[in-house]
């Protein structure tokens, strides 16, 4: 079948104005950190927050940027998809993740029994019981840990409970980093995240980004606290009309933005391997495709444009490392652009 172009002559009325700006952020969580300043910088100048928005090709992108709006206080609503802390399979490694940190948070030890096969209501509340009613006593062999003795008393429980325990017994050593916990509780997690959830293929990548997001940490208790800053903001369902006085920055997909407009407009992960995707480059049409929402999500901007990308992001479903800018801004003459780079220093 032969394909067929349109051709297109673009123009416009506006003259001036300033350069679209190209961003070069050392890592991921830098890219982050500087939309959350620029956007400081635009709400001082007088731009309301509703008149930004964070654009994106796949929901689980915004990730990252999500917690650090969370700790920089700025409230936001997502459209074209669940906010990080809002999907179910987040919640999931979370409430492991609570369970090491506070083995008395009743409400994570109820989710993650519950996941548990054949574990019902009636023996998760035991199960609680018994582990409410133990002292945070060390080990009977002497290990340091914070858990409870309880982590070398599970063999009076059947054999899911007991899988459980051992795996949580496995990570619960404080001198393991999140990251490697997250590795370990991933391979147990597996199995029932598969069974539990139609679209894991979808969702498996929110835990990959999951997974990235825990390298940064250190402690278990830093990332659970930065996980639970949630800034009084309503689901996309429940926004307030347009109107009030309630300001919230927009993050959304480039598809659920198609039509709309805002004084400034940042792209996120404008890199080759996350926009366009990896997959696309396999078929033509795919990649006109993606050609076609990098043009959206550019032309949404009527003031300000910032496209930005990491460098050196492993992905993890390739194996690669990928650090090119996306073909669709490389080779761009430079008088058009205003090029930033972002490092620590």
């Amino acid at each position: 079948m032969t394909r067929h172009k349109f051709h297109k002559e673009l123009f416009t009325y506006r003259g001036g104005g300033e350069l679209p700006s190209i961003v070069v952020a050392e890592n991921e969580n830098l890219q982050s950190k500087f939309v959350v300043q620029k956007v400081l910088e635009l709400r001082e100048q007088g731009i309301p927050l509703q008149d930004m928005s964070v654009l994106f090709r796949s929901s689980y992108l915004s990730f990252d940027l999500e917690i650090e709006l969370n700790k920089a206080n700025i409230p936001f609503v997502k459209f074209g998809g669940f906010k990080f802390i809002e999907t179910a399979h987040v919640k999931d490694l979370v409430a492991y993740l609570r369970v090491i940190e506070n083995p008395r948070d009743a409400v994570a030890w109820n989710r993650i029994l519950l996941l548990a096969e054949g574990v019902g209501p009636r023996t998760a509340e035991k199960v609680i019981q018994d582990v409410l009613a133990r002292r945070n006593t060390s080990p009977p062999d002497g290990t340091s840990t914070k858990l409870p003795s309880l982590w070398s008393q599970f063999d009076q429980y059947a054999e899911p409970v007991r899988s459980l325990f051992e795996t949580l017994k496995g990570i619960s050593q404080s001198h393991i980093l999140p990251a490697d916990k997250v590795a370990q509780l991933l391979n147990y997690y597996q199995p029932i995240f598969t069974k539990r959830y139609d679209d894991y293929n979808k969702r498996r990548k929110d835990l990959d980004m999951f997974q990235q997001i825990c390298e940064r940490y250190k402690e278990v208790g830093t990332l659970l606290a930065d996980l639970a800053l949630e800034p009084t903001t309503e689901s996309v369902a429940d926004i307030t009309a347009p109107g009030t006085d309630d300001e919230k920055l927009i993050l959304s997909t480039i598809h659920s933005a198609k039509g709309l407009e805002w004084n400034s407009v940042f792209v996120l992960y404008a890199l080759d391997g996350r926009f366009p995707v990896t997959r696309a480059a396999l078929d033509d049409d795919q990649m006109e495709e993606e050609r076609r929402l990098m043009y959206v999500a550019c032309t949404r901007a009527k003031e300000h444009l910032y496209i930005t990308y990491p460098i050196n992001v492993y992905d993890r479903e390739s194996g690669l490392v990928l650090s090119k800018p996306s073909r669709f801004i490389a080779g761009l003459p430079e008088e058009l652009l205003d090029t930033w780079v972002i490092d620590e220093e």
